[in-house]
């Protein structure tokens, strides 16, 4: 641009003397064919070039152009023999704009192209990650099922014995318990089969069981419906969701404390509620507690609320969530299933 406004001031300076011009000021002047250009002569006239025919003929437009142009570029003021003939005013030319976001889009895309990546490299893992524990589970599952059915055995056995029944009723329900419990862990990795079931009375069998095997300085309340409301469920998975999380409220509360469940029926969703008056939890925390091997507690593998998660969105197309939690007050969770 400084050549061509060296270019018109020799086209100015011999035009003023009548003179020829030369060969290479025109030649200058008309190898710019891409950066648009405003010249504003000293008696206010101005030319363009590189600038659409129409639209040089609103002054309003040209005007607006010469500001704009005057942000871009540093104008070029045209002397001769100290006297300013005029200032050019000129703009970015289209392969100059172009290479300006030239950058930019080679970060996005290497931005893109590095995500995808970390993508497939997290799914690689996760998927790795779930056939070892699904491999686990299914050995547990497997493991837990010789002993049991000798289990099975020497109960029968004690019932032909002068033995206190009361004592046989208990272990038949602890060997149904360890059976479902098997039935749980078989079940890991396989798309579970739902049944329309009573999820009052599910959910009142699961808080029950708990409730007299645990301690006895935890106060229990419930608030659910006498009434049948039926929910698409599994009821194995279900319940161990239910356990999952009185008994993470139980360790929140260290074994002592109050803890409420209620269920309520709300438009065409259930909602249960689980609230604990343990230490709670931070906001920022909300989500995480539901990641696989995240736990705040010393000992434990963090897979308890991941489980509870999978159970309720991915099998059961439900949602749970924290409703509440205040530090040194206590935590609500709670999960939304849809009914039949």
């Amino acid at each position: 641009m400084k050549n061509w406004s060296f270019a018109q001031k020799e086209l100015k300076k011999t035009t003023n003397l009548d003179a020829d011009i030369g060969e290479l000021p025109l030649e200058i002047l008309k190898s710019n064919t891409t950066t648009p250009m405003i010249k504003v002569d000293s008696d206010g006239s101005f030319e363009h070039n590189n600038i659409d025919e129409e639209k040089a003929q609103d002054t309003v437009y040209v005007m607006n152009l010469i500001k704009k142009f005057e942000r871009e570029n540093q104008p070029i003021v045209i002397r001769y023999k100290d006297k300013v003939l005029s200032t050019l005013y000129y703009g970015n030319s289209p392969l100059l704009n172009k290479l300006k976001y030239y950058p930019l889009a080679l970060l996005l895309i290497i931005f893109l192209f590095g995500a995808v990546a970390y993508f497939f490299y997290r799914s690689s893992k996760i998927a790795t990650q779930n056939k070892l524990w699904t491999g686990m589970a299914k050995e547990t599952a497997h493991q837990i099922g010789t002993p049991l059915s000798s289990l099975v055995g020497w109960t029968e056995i004690l019932k032909s014995e002068n033995v206190n029944p009361d004592y046989i009723v208990e272990i038949e329900k602890d060997i149904d318990r360890l059976q479902t419990i098997t039935e749980r862990f078989s079940k890991i990795g396989s798309a579970p089969t739902l049944k329309t079931i009573d999820i009052v009375e599910a959910t009142q069998s699961s808080y029950d069981y708990l409730k007299a095997r645990s301690s006895k300085l935890i106060n229990f309340e419930s608030n659910i419906p006498k009434r049948i409301i039926n929910v698409n469920l599994n009821a194995q998975l279900y319940s161990w969701t239910i356990e999952n999380l009185v008994k993470n409220a139980i360790d929140a509360m260290k074994g002592k404390g109050h803890l409420k469940l209620e269920l309520s029926q709300n438009d065409k969703q259930i909602l249960i509620n689980i609230t604990d008056t343990g230490k709670g939890i931070s906001k920022p925390q909300f989500n995480k507690i539901f990641e696989p091997g995240y736990t705040t507690k010393k000992r434990g593998w963090g897979l308890g609320l991941s489980l509870a998660r999978r159970i309720i969105e991915d099998y059961h197309n439900g949602k749970i969530k924290v409703l509440s939690s205040e530090i040194g007050k206590g935590t609500t969770i709670q999960i939304m299933l849809k009914t039949v």
